[in-house]
């Protein structure tokens, strides 16, 4: 919590989130301290309202003031309302800034960044609660209509970073994947922009974003994109049109090799040719379709392969391999879901949609501010797991003691992360780090 305040949380809050038409005022009084409170729950584990107490066990109540229930926590996210939830957000944009400019938790995104953007489902039980719908969802390789809510999701990353979210805004759970993406893509760019990205940035996506909305607002930005395509007539015509001498096989990373002959044991080509996307509208453009091909499995006993294509559209200038295993790299985006899920997104608490929508922006804030506290404490922690996280550096016993009047905090003997825990320490109340 030293870190969110030296990244200017509470300022920023008392900035930019004001909320005056609460049905009860005293609810919105103070969003600083009463957000402060939430976001501190979510780092310590909490993924519900009631679970918020847990700043409240032990000594925490001497070693922190504003320390609300969870009553009132609960109260103050029902005043939201869909404008304040773009207050938050912006309190969101504007920390992130100042943690990638004040912590290592984005070494490396001046000289190349990943905006990565996705959606997920977040399944709901409760038929009261407001925007719950039926939508798609993939449990155990299966596709399922699962009734929920839909987060749509942007995250900044670098060749040495982990992602961070840079946006993120809840939905109704029957949205389309694309359904205000390109909105959320140009906020997303101009948070990257802010920063420090001041060179290359690459906008990755699958097929769902396949659009030219999306794309014309990654070229407004001045970024170039990677964009997985939806098969059609057009596409198969295209990937027809490629020699049969341009397939160039792949090395993925991980990848075997025959230890008789040394090949791959991988059946993965790439090739690519030009295309022209979304033709006769105002997005149209030309740029590479880049095919990846793979027999199929299923037809392994037939005298001539059959290939199964996954093509995506892009401007690089990598190599066919390179610019394939980039694209691929857009994996990466799942690891910020699967944190999200195994945290404070484990369950969207609220009947209220605005008040679910001002908890998700909550645990994007307090996602970015676990990074960055990872960031701070090793190289191993830079990229570790949230909860992992959670375990080492956050949820530590310790005992409090009071030798006169000063609180100090005993910490336990034999620690593994002993070294990771006070580096942190030093770092977060010391001077600001040059990033």
């Amino acid at each position: 919590m030293a870190l969110a305040e030296r990244a200017r949380m509470s300022q920023l809050v008392t900035e930019k989130v004001e909320i005056t038409n609460a049905p009860i005022p005293s609810t919105g009084a103070n969003p600083a301290g009463k957000v402060a409170a939430i976001v501190a729950g979510m780092v310590a584990g909490a993924d519900c309202i009631d679970d918020l107490d847990v700043i409240r066990h032990g000594g925490m109540k001497r070693l922190f003031s504003g320390v609300y229930a969870p009553s009132t926590l609960g109260s103050f996210l029902r005043s939201f309302t869909h404008g304040h939830v773009l207050q938050l957000t912006a309190v969101l944009r504007a920390m992130l800034a100042t943690l990638a400019t004040t912590t290592p938790v984005l070494a490396g995104v001046e000289q190349m960044t990943y905006v990565d953007i996705d959606s997920l489902l977040r399944r709901v039980y409760g038929k009261k609660k407001r925007g719950a719908r039926f939508g798609p969802a993939k449990v155990g390789g299966y596709s399922l209509l699962l009734r929920g809510l839909s987060p749509l999701v942007a995250t900044i990353s670098s060749p040495l970073a982990a992602p961070l979210i840079a946006a993120m805004r809840l939905r109704g759970g029957n949205a389309g994947s694309a359904r205000g993406a390109a909105g959320l893509l140009a906020e997303a760019l101009n948070t990257a922009k802010a920063a420090g990205a001041r060179a290359r940035i690459l906008v990755r996506a699958d097929s769902a974003y396949y659009a030219g909305a999306v794309v014309s607002a990654a070229r407004r930005a001045g970024a170039r994109f990677s964009i997985t395509v939806t098969h059609n007539r057009a596409i198969q015509a295209a990937i027809a049109t490629i020699p049969a001498d341009a397939w160039i096989p792949v090395r993925y990373p991980g990848a075997v090799e025959d230890p008789d002959t040394g090949e791959l044991i991988s059946d993965a080509e790439v090739a690519d040719t030009g295309y022209t996307a979304f033709a006769g509208t105002r997005h149209e453009i030309t740029a590479r379709l880049v095919v990846r091909r793979v027999k199929d499995q299923n037809h392994t006993d037939i005298l001539f392969p059959v290939w199964r294509y996954h093509a995506f559209l892009t401007d690089t200038t990598q190599s066919t391999v390179d610019a394939d295993l980039t694209h691929r790299r857009h994996a990466i985006i799942e690891t910020t879901f699967a944190d999200l899920i195994d945290g404070p997104l484990a369950h969207l608490p609220s009947g209220h949609f605005d008040a679910n929508a001002a908890w998700a922006v909550c645990a994007a804030i307090s996602h970015n501010l676990l990074r960055a506290t990872g960031s701070l404490a090793s190289v191993f922690h830079a990229t570790a797991r949230g909860a992992t996280l959670r375990r080492h550096l956050v949820c530590v016993p310790a005992r409090l003691a009071r030798p006169q009047g000063r609180d100090i905090l005993h910490l336990p003997q034999h620690w593994p992360w002993a070294d990771a825990f006070t580096g942190l320490h030093a770092a977060a109340t010391g001077p600001p780090h040059a990033a």
